[in-house]
């Protein structure tokens, strides 16, 4: 029996949850069973209440807010534990069409990929500024060069995630998950595409993008922990050569003056060469010993994904999960443990 989940961080969503769980399918081609799953980042208005009330299956509430990122992760090894042979995450503002579910499930369907991200049309949406429509494209090039993916809307968080998959996704980073998971796929070589979906109106300002400027010191910060974490080495030895390539030419120009007898007077540029050289020096041997911290990291990560495997085997299959800390009437608590 292949059972699909379609799960929904939520923070203080209690207006527009309304609007994306009525777009959602119950039945999708391919699954015997279509479960919905809201994971609860902390609210503190009725977003419990309302996920209830519309009928969702599973509702995790988290006691504190603790970030997309970490919310995304928490119902990624919930679906696990309940069972979900594929994982759908979607946005409780309604930003996707909930229609192209079928179109973002149908490569694992067809066993092509074990990950496929929602590619938006970024061009034509009309509440992206010019600003954001650049980052977009500039965090897209800056994942596929970091994971050697061809991923074309590297930001989406519209996408559709194979058990096997997620199992070994393990998200760092508490801004997003986005970039970090596509990364993630790269270097353990999952198979991930991505396939063409539209896109609904601003239901409200997005949460991450507090203003432009935040946007893109965020999202710079962002991408250059990435390189960081997953290209250290490329990364230092960038850096390393942003130094050496001056100090070698001031060396080799002073030998020159020198072999010509107009050395003196160049001392100076020969003390810069050389502390620029040994910065380039540093850098390199922190590029080596921290590609061996990222091996290190890699067999932790193994480890853990084994120890998943183990516990994912050894669970049953949950019929419901839900833990209350948001407002929720004690009528619809019994709704959904009568469901159960």
């Amino acid at each position: 029996m292949s059972k699909l989940i379609i799960q929904i961080p939520c923070l203080n969503e209690e207006e527009t949850l309304p609007v994306a769980l009525a777009a959602l399918p119950r039945k999708v081609e391919g699954f015997d069973s279509v479960e919905w799953l809201v994971i609860d980042d902390g609210s503190t208005d009725g977003t419990v209440r309302v996920a209830v009330e519309h009928g969702v299956n599973h509702i995790i509430s988290l006691p504190h807010n603790q970030g997309l990122a970490k919310a995304f992760m928490v119902g990624i090894e919930a679906a696990l534990s309940l069972g979900a042979d594929v994982i759908v995450n979607t946005d409780a503002d309604n930003q996707y069409d909930a229609s192209c579910i079928p179109d973002l499930v149908r490569p694992i369907l067809e066993r092509r990929a074990q990950i496929v991200v929602g590619a938006r049309p970024i061009d034509e949406i009309d509440h992206f500024s010019p600003v954001k429509k650049v980052l977009q494209r500039f965090g897209s090039w800056a994942v596929k060069l970091a994971s050697d993916t061809t991923v074309a809307d590297a930001p989406s968080g519209f996408r559709a995630i194979h058990r096997d998959a997620a199992v070994q996704l393990n998200v760092f980073n508490r801004y997003t998950y986005t970039l970090e998971t596509i990364i993630q796929a790269g270097r353990k070589n999952i198979p991930i595409t991505s396939v063409p979906i539209r896109v609904n109106g601003d239901l409200r300002p997005s949460r991450l993008v507090k203003s432009i400027a935040s946007y893109v010191r965020r999202s710079l910060i962002t991408i250059v922990r990435i390189f960081i974490v997953y290209s250290p080495l490329r990364f230092f030895t960038a850096c390393a050569a942003i130094f050496a390539i001056p100090g070698a030419f001031m060396i080799v120009r002073f030998l020159y003056n020198f072999t010509i007898g107009e050395g003196r007077g160049n001392i100076q540029s020969l003390v810069l060469s050389g502390a620029l050289l040994a910065l380039a020096g540093i850098l390199a041997v922190g590029g080596i010993l921290a590609e061996l911290i990222a091996v290190n990291r890699q067999l932790l990560e193994e480890i853990r994904i084994r120890q998943l495997r183990q516990e994912l085997r050894t669970l049953p299959r949950v019929g419901l999960s839900y833990q209350a800390s948001a407002e929720c009437s004690d009528e619809a608590i019994e709704k959904v443990k009568a469901r159960g």
